[in-house]
C-alpha cells in the first residue's frame, strides 16, 4: 500500500531520476515482504521491531553497511512521507541509527598526480577542450553525466560557478575554481566555435570534432590519454578525480555537510567514507612520528 503515491511523491516532490526512483521503490518492497512474513499486510502498521528485524535479516544474508543503510534511508523516507500526508501518527524509523561503515580504501590521486595530468594537455583545439574538462572534473568533482549532459548555459565564468543538473534535473550550484574558469574561457573562445561550426544549434558544454556532444566513451578515451601519459593509464577514471576532489577538500578542512551539497548525495552516510581517508593518513603520521606509538 502507498507506493504508487510514494512514486508520485518522489518525482513530484523529490525531482528524483526514475533510476533513483526505482531504487527506492526497490528497498521499500524488499520490506514490505519482510512485513508480510511477519503478518503485516500494511507497512503503516509496522513498529521499530519490524524494521529493526529486516535490517537485522539484511546483515544475516551478508549485506554490506552501506547497502543496509541505504535501505534504512529508502524505509526512513517512506514512512517520513507517510507520516507527512497523515497516514500515521509515529516514525517506527525515528529511534535507528545507521550503521559505523567498515573502513575501505577510496583509490585517489595526490595533488601532485593531478596537477601533473592538469599540465599534459597541449595548445591544440583538442587539448583546450581536453584542459577545460580535466579542470572542471576536478574543480567540482562532478559525476560522468553530469559532465557530458551539461550545457553552455549551465557555466557562469564572470562570477565563477557551474550549475550541476543531477538527477531528475535536480540542480545544485558548485562554486568554480581560477584555473576552471580560465580553462573554460579559453575553450570557448578557441576550440568550441570551430568544433560546432556546421552544428551551431548544439547546446552541450563540451563537443567532439564533429560538433556533436561528447559521449561517455568518447570521455573514457580522453581520460585513458592524459592517464597513460603520466604512467596511471591503469587508475585513471572519470570517478578518480571526484574521489580526489572529496579527499583533497577533507584534507584542507571541508566540513561533512558542505562537502555532501558539493557531491550531490542525498545521503551523508555516502558522504562520510571520505572522513575516514583523513583519519588514518593522521594516524598514519602519528605511527610513523612519534617515538612511542
Amino acid at each position: 500500500m502507498y507506493i504508487e503515491e510514494f512514486r508520485a511523491y518522489l518525482r513530484d516532490r523529490r525531482g528524483m531520476s526514475e533510476i533513483s526512483i526505482q531504487a527506492y521503490l526497490a528497498d521499500i518492497k524488499e520490506f514490505e515482504e519482510e512485513c508480510q512474513s511477519c503478518g503485516i499486510d500494511d507497512m503503516a502498521k509496522a513498529s521499530n521491531s519490524h524494521v529493526a528485524s529486516f535490517l537485522m535479516s539484511l546483515r544475516d544474508k551478508g549485506r554490506s553497511t552501506s547497502t543496509v543503510n541505504r535501505k534504512l534511508a529508502s524505509v526512513r523516507a517512506f514512512y517520513k512521507f507517510l507520516m507527512a500526508e497523515g497516514k500515521i501518527d509515529g516514525n517506527p524509523t525515528k529511534s535507528l541509527k545507521t550503521a559505523k561503515l567498515e573502513r575501505r580504501n577510496i583509490d585517489f590521486l595526490t595533488v601532485e598526480q593531478i596537477e601533473e595530468i592538469l599540465d599534459k594537455p597541449n595548445n591544440t583545439l583538442k587539448g583546450k577542450r581536453d584542459k577545460a574538462i580535466l579542470e572542471l572534473l576536478y574543480a567540482t568533482g562532478i559525476r560522468v553525466n553530469e559532465l557530458i549532459n551539461a550545457d553552455v548555459c549551465d557555466v557562469n565564468t564572470k562570477i565563477g560557478f557551474f550549475t550541476c543538473r543531477g538527477t531528475g534535473g535536480k540542480a545544485r550550484i558548485v562554486p568554480l575554481g581560477g584555473p576552471a574558469r580560465e580553462a573554460i574561457e579559453d575553450y570557448f573562445e578557441h576550440t568550441r566555435d570551430m568544433f560546432v561550426k556546421n552544428n551551431k544549434f548544439e547546446d552541450a558544454l563540451f563537443v567532439n570534432s564533429n560538433g556533436g556532444r561528447i559521449t561517455r566513451q568518447g570521455l573514457w578515451k580522453i581520460l585513458k590519454n592524459y592517464g597513460k601519459m603520466v604512467g596511471l593509464e591503469d587508475r585513471i577514471t572519470p570517478h578518480i578525480f571526484r574521489t580526489s576532489f572529496a579527499v583533497h577538500m577533507v584534507q584542507n578542512g571541508a566540513d561533512l555537510k558542505s562537502l555532501q551539497e558539493l557531491l550531490g548525495h542525498e545521503d551523508a552516510t555516502a558522504t562520510q567514507i571520505y572522513l575516514f581517508v583523513t583519519k588514518n593518513r593522521i594516524k598514519d603520521v602519528y605511527d610513523k612520528t612519534h617515538p612511542r606509538a
